[in-house]
């Protein structure tokens, strides 16, 4: 979590942000949290009892399934890292891991499944057994890293960035943002030059025209929203294109905001205001605007963790309505639970077909939605 910010930033963070500090009664916190707590409960029971022979989930398509379903039930605090169920993905994980050279190269998507792996080491490491294959996946993470030594300067597009690996290594700021989360999240702190490096690359992705992106459709949408990545010209899932601007959508925008915090920058920064301004005249828990329906598990967990690093328990939106961001989720998520504890999304794109991927997104959302 950030520690940087002062009592005094926090406070001008909530006013100047239309972001407001706790006003619920404890009754309904309760109850909030009782919700939670029941509906993870199923969901963890749903994972375990989808688990192959293997001790992984999902394993036609890569290890990054596995590596995201135990991250997320170790996330909720129901599951030990001695249970046999985490004990049997971790086994499995570890097959796929380089122990001389860190990471996961031989894995389609190496830097995602890398990223997210490190996560779940990490939330199984009480006892150090994961020191070395952190240390190592790090390293591992900043080869992948597009910078000088690949002839990408640092007026390149591609400049900082982390793609998917293997044969699609353009980079993205979904994967950007994996790749600073596992990085801060295992050790690393906000001035790390990779990180660094990688919040050039968010910078270019946001529709704000400033001295921090220099990309040519900047201006043309600014809305202070984040697109999927400003490489190669610039592509949006939301569509639009290099003449008019590229749409920006709420998942990429939290994900933004998400890893600017991440990289050290503190509420005055021009680029986390605009990113506020987006999140405020879009705040949303029944779509992820700018996509309806589409990625909505994957943007349910960018939203919850981004708020949760901001340290904020309601928002006020542009109309003046104010949300209590953890419990709109809670009951979200709630009801679109289904009967044996999983989710799926109808909207299948971006594999959110899959029980399995978007059950373990919404695990993650909750666990974020957790108060402290």
């Amino acid at each position: 979590m950030i520690t940087t910010f002062s009592r005094r930033q926090w406070i001008r963070l909530s006013a100047s942000a239309a972001i407001v500090l706790p006003t619920s009664s404890r009754a309904f916190a309760q109850s909030s949290t009782a919700t939670r707590d029941e509906v993870m409960a199923k969901a963890v029971g749903f994972l375990k009892s989808r688990q192959g022979e293997n001790g992984g989930w999902s394993t036609q398509r890569e290890p990054g399934i596995t590596a995201l379903a135990v991250a997320s039930m170790l996330r909720t605090g129901i599951v030990s890292p001695n249970e046999p169920t985490v004990k049997k993905a971790l086994a499995y994980l570890e097959k796929f891991l380089d122990r001389e050279n860190g990471g996961f190269p031989s894995a389609a998507h190496a830097n995602y499944t890398t990223c997210i792996s490190l996560l779940a080491f990490k939330e199984a490491n009480a006892d150090g057994r994961y020191n070395d294959a952190i240390a190592k996946g790090q390293a591992f993470l900043k080869k992948m890293q597009w910078d000088e030594t690949e002839n990408r300067p640092r007026t390149d597009a591609y400049f900082g960035g982390a793609g998917y690996g293997g044969s699609n290594s353009r980079p993205d700021l979904s994967n950007t943002s994996y790749f600073i989360e596992a990085l801060r999240d295992t050790g690393l702190p906000a001035d790390d030059p990779a990180l660094q490096k990688a919040l050039i690359f968010v910078s270019r992705c946001q529709n704000s025209k400033s001295e921090f992106n220099d990309q040519p459709w900047a201006e043309k949408v600014n809305d202070g929203g984040f697109i999927y990545t400003a490489a190669n010209g610039g592509q949006s899932m939301a569509g639009g294109d290099a003449d008019k601007g590229f749409r920006s959508y709420a998942g990429m925008t939290y994900a933004g905001l998400k890893s600017m915090i991440y990289a050290g920058l503190t509420k005055g920064d021009p680029r986390v205001e605009a990113a506020l301004g987006f999140i405020r005249k879009n705040y949303s828990v029944d779509e992820n605007p700018g996509m309806g329906q589409q990625g909505l598990y994957y943007y349910y967990h960018t939203f919850a963790k981004a708020l949760s690093l901001l340290k904020v328990d309601t928002i006020t939106d542009s109309k003046g309505k104010v949300h209590e961001w953890r419990s709109e989720l809670i009951a979200a998520l709630a009801s679109r639970q289904k009967a044996d504890g999983s989710w799926t999304n109808p909207a299948d794109r971006f594999l959110e077909g899959d029980p399995n991927l978007v059950t373990a997104y919404a695990l993650l959302a909750l666990s974020h939605a957790r108060k402290g």
